[in-house]
């Protein structure tokens, strides 16, 4: 099953200000015309996206911001929020934040592995394997961009290989960005194979999905779609093009577990759900996810080989009972029965320890002591633990899924109810019945109009992705106002009205276990580019 996973590094860095020049061993263009060499190439293309910079820092990042996760990461073992990573990146106040800037890095090595690629092959060329590399970079720099651009907005935009000497580069605004993600995602799906694809890389369906998330991206964002000019109208109807090409190409299907999403070890791996997914290997990535984001003694290792630093914020876990959640007697856990199949698989609070007191139990809320601390207030993210209990090594090989289908039917059905097709519900309901929150437990707000709809699916984007790098993009992307009010209000309200206990809450939220997030425009919506890229490009204002 892991065989696909040992990519070869084909690459020798060459550090610059945006970390992009890399010397491949062959400069000529015969070297990337060769199906073997171009190959090659591809591989390492995909290898810089499994380094612990865009990989690690990036969900790290990438989900921190978002405002759904905590972390424990600095906090004195997890019993206060003002550590470094609390009252800063997790608080959406970043600054300049180490994880942020390392994650700028390696992105912009995606960008120079696809750079050269692009740069070193001969177009047009009638030899199918070298067409497909070369739209697997045109998709993997617009992919890194679109990182960047919802991280960063106006990026330095480099098209072309840096040299040895070149460390300047001037800003490009984050429309010009934005109608570049379109050129690479257009070119990509055009020259990147569909159903003969090989297996652990993405169909040329991948492109298309991402240049829909772009259009929806300018649909709701108006200096976006004016600089380009089109009307929302125009990309909603983009939107809903690019992303039906994906839906109409009859190649993936939802899972019938949800949970089967995140367990390598039950042959679900590049399934028939899996859109876009990076290929982890012990042997050749020594990922260290199932170090960083199993919780403290699941695994049979010693103590120190794993640090559960992913939580779920408890208020939005909350919230999710307190919609897809029935209320009994009492104010513990086991008063609410949870209808939502997949929160089994997101959430973990409870479980028996596998190193040291094996007898014991670990609990965390909303299963154990929610007052004790930070720490033990949030529950820990599911996904990404380790599902090998017996393991004995800090590495990890789970495969992270960056695109799925059950987002493309979510994206579906909310481009059809602004457009108002009357579709909205035929892409919505697959994704409702997995999670057996269809019938009797379904959302009136489906039903009610075009602004209750709307509101719903942008919860429902949460309840499904959450922790899994979308959140923030999905969040923001409707502007400032609607983060504000949807997500860090909903999340600093209770924790400051700390007279006020909600309807699910197990116990009190208090500042002194939960993180207060800012509500500064300028802190909440951006990262600050960061001083490594300042202080060596001299072209930046």
């Amino acid at each position: 099953m892991k065989a696909i996973k040992l990519f070869f590094v084909l690459f020798l860095f060459v550090f610059t200000g945006c970390d992009l020049e890399e010397n491949p061993p062959f400069l000529d263009n015969t070297f990337y015309n060769d199906p073997q060499g171009a190959i090659g190439a591809r591989d390492g293309l995909y290898q810089a996206f499994t380094s612990y910079d865009a990989q690690e820092r990036r969900l790290y990042v990438e989900n921190l911001y978002g405002g759904l996760m905590y972390t424990t990461k600095g906090s004195n073992n997890g019993n206060n929020t003002n550590g470094v990573d609390q009252s800063s990146l997790n608080a959406l106040n970043p600054g300049y934040h180490p994880d942020a800037e390392n994650l700028w890095a390696g992105l912009y090595k995606i960008v120079g592995r696809a750079n050269e690629i692009i740069s070193s092959t001969e177009t047009p060329t009638n030899n199918a394997v070298v067409n497909d590399v070369l739209g697997n970079a045109e998709f993997s720099r617009g992919w890194a961009y679109f990182k960047l651009a919802e991280l960063w907005g106006d990026i330095p935009m480099w098209l072309v290989p840096a040299e040895s000497n070149q460390t300047n580069k001037e800003m490009s605004t984050t429309p010009e960005v934005y109608a570049q993600m379109l050129v690479d995602f257009e070119a990509a799906a055009a020259k990147m194979k569909g159903a003969n694809q090989d297996v652990g890389y993405p169909k040329k369906w991948a492109a298309n999905m991402m240049a829909a998330k772009v259009w929806m991206k300018m649909a709701t964002t108006p200096n976006l779609r004016d600089a380009a000019g089109y009307s929302e109208a125009d990309c909603w109807t983009n939107a809903y093009n690019e992303a039906k090409k994906v839906y109409d190409s009859g190649q993936y299907e939802l899972l019938a577990d949800y949970a089967d999403l995140f367990d390598p070890y039950n042959g679900e791996e590049n399934s028939s759900e899996s859109i876009f997914e990076l290929q982890i290997s012990l042997v050749a990535a020594n990922s260290q996810m199932g170090r960083n984001f199993t919780p403290w003694r699941y695994k049979g290792t010693s103590n120190n080989q794993h640090f559960g630093w992913f939580r779920v914020a408890r208020v939005f876990h909350d919230y999710h009972l307190s919609v897809y959640g029935t209320k009994g007697t009492g104010n513990g856990p086991t008063s609410v029965t949870v209808h939502d199949k997949r929160y089994d698989g997101t959430y973990i609070s409870g479980y028996k320890q596998a190193y040291g007191n094996t007898s014991a139990t670990a609990k965390v809320y909303p299963t154990g002591n929610g007052n004790a601390n930070m720490g033990a207030t949030q529950p820990y993210l599911f996904k990404f633990t380790e599902k090998d209990r017996t393991s004995m090594t800090q590495y990890g090989e789970q495969n992270v899924v960056d695109l799925r289908y059950a987002e493309l039917l979510l994206m579906l059905a909310e481009i059809s109810n602004e457009l108002g097709n009357g579709e909205e519900m035929t892409y919505l309901t697959p994704v409702l019945q997995r999670a057996g929150v269809d019938g009797t437990y379904v959302r009136p707000e489906w039903t009610q109009g075009k602004d209750a709809f709307r509101d719903a699916i942008m919860d429902e984007y949460k309840f499904e992705l959450v922790g899994e790098g979308y959140d923030g993009f999905h969040a923001r992307r409707r502007g400032y106002t609607y983060f504000l009010n949807n997500t860090i209000l909903k999340n600093n309200d209770p924790i400051l009205n700390t007279e006020q206990t909600l309807y699910y809450a197990f116990r009190r939220y208090a500042t002194n276990r939960d993180i207060v997030f800012s509500t500064n425009e300028s802190e909440v919506m951006l990262i600050p580019i960061p001083l490594s890229e300042i202080n060596t490009n001299q072209l930046l204002d």
